[in-house]
């Protein structure tokens, strides 16, 4: 579609209104409607607007005001509306679903169900489809990451290693499960760092800064905890692990370097036991 991207948002030009809507200007493809619904209160002629583009139920390009939950080319989590004899149709956000054929998915999918899946246009037909065979749209390509990067995560499945991930909406990656400290799951969008990056393209990713950064940021968190908690906090560096990430969101590691980087710097003074923190007054 020359001058349009399907499945895309597009910035286009208000032509002319007409009872059920407005017509803008499609380029080489003509105009294309912007049904009442979706026209923006007090637009007219000429006005320019950003709208999304897909295919309407008689396969003619139409326009809408409303972001759809993801865009050719990128990945989501969506729930199954319906099915038929064909495949089935994930709610994404607009008045049409979108549809994913039987050779588009892993397992029959199941309406209530929701599954991670790739949206492209297909080749043949050139309409919006969906695909849960999620890793043939991954990039092959070696990334340019360095340690510690922040990154965009989208939580895909659970293995016996941990969690895959998809990384800036483009490669796969994994979170081991002995660097998970909260509870996540399918569908889940967070940030996330860079951990290494292997020779053969694979990508370790943690949930959390990683290394001195992780260190000096949560040291002024811990800080930040006893001046607002009277000066005290019954945690230490003997303190159950679990308890450790219940209050802070951290391991025991990162929370035992933060102790002795306050008593290092003595702003800190410890419980006998190791089972508490008192904030030294200045």
């Amino acid at each position: 579609m020359k001058g349009i991207k399907l499945g895309e948002m597009n910035t286009m030009k208000v032509v002319k209104e007409v009872d059920f809507g407005m017509y803008l200007d499609g380029g080489d493809e003509g105009e294309i409607l912007l049904p009442t619904r979706y026209v923006p209160e007090g637009c007219k002629p000429g006005d320019t607007l950003d709208v999304f583009v897909y295919l309407d139920q008689d396969e003619r390009p139409v326009a809408t005001t409303l972001t759809p939950k993801a865009m050719v080319g990128e990945f989501a989590y969506l729930e199954v509306a319906w099915t038929n004899q064909f495949g089935a149709f994930l709610d994404w956000g607009l008045m049409k679903d979108l549809f994913c054929p039987f050779r588009e998915q892993k397992m029959k999918m199941v309406r209530g169900n929701s599954y991670i899946v790739h949206i492209h246009l297909d080749k043949e037909s050139y309409r919006i489809m969906a695909s849960a065979k999620v890793e043939r749209y991954l990039s092959e390509e070696t990334p340019d990451y360095r340690h510690g990067q922040e990154v965009d995560l989208l939580v895909w499945q659970k293995t016996d290693l941990g969690f895959k991930v998809i990384i800036d909406n483009k490669y796969g990656g994994l979170v081991y499960k002995d660097q998970i400290f909260k509870y996540i799951h399918t569908g889940d969008r967070m940030k996330g760092y860079i951990g290494t990056v292997r020779p053969d393209g694979k990508i370790d990713v943690t949930l959390q800064p990683t290394g001195k950064k992780l260190s000096r940021e949560f040291s002024d968190a811990l800080l930040d905890y006893l001046k607002e908690n009277n000066g005290y906090c019954n945690l230490g560096d003997k303190s159950n692990a679990e308890d450790v990430y219940d209050r802070f969101q951290v391991s025991k590691k990162t929370f035992k370097k933060a102790i002795g980087d306050l008593y290092k710097r003595h702003i800190i003074t410890l419980e006998e036991g190791g089972m508490g923190i008192v904030l030294v007054e200045k």
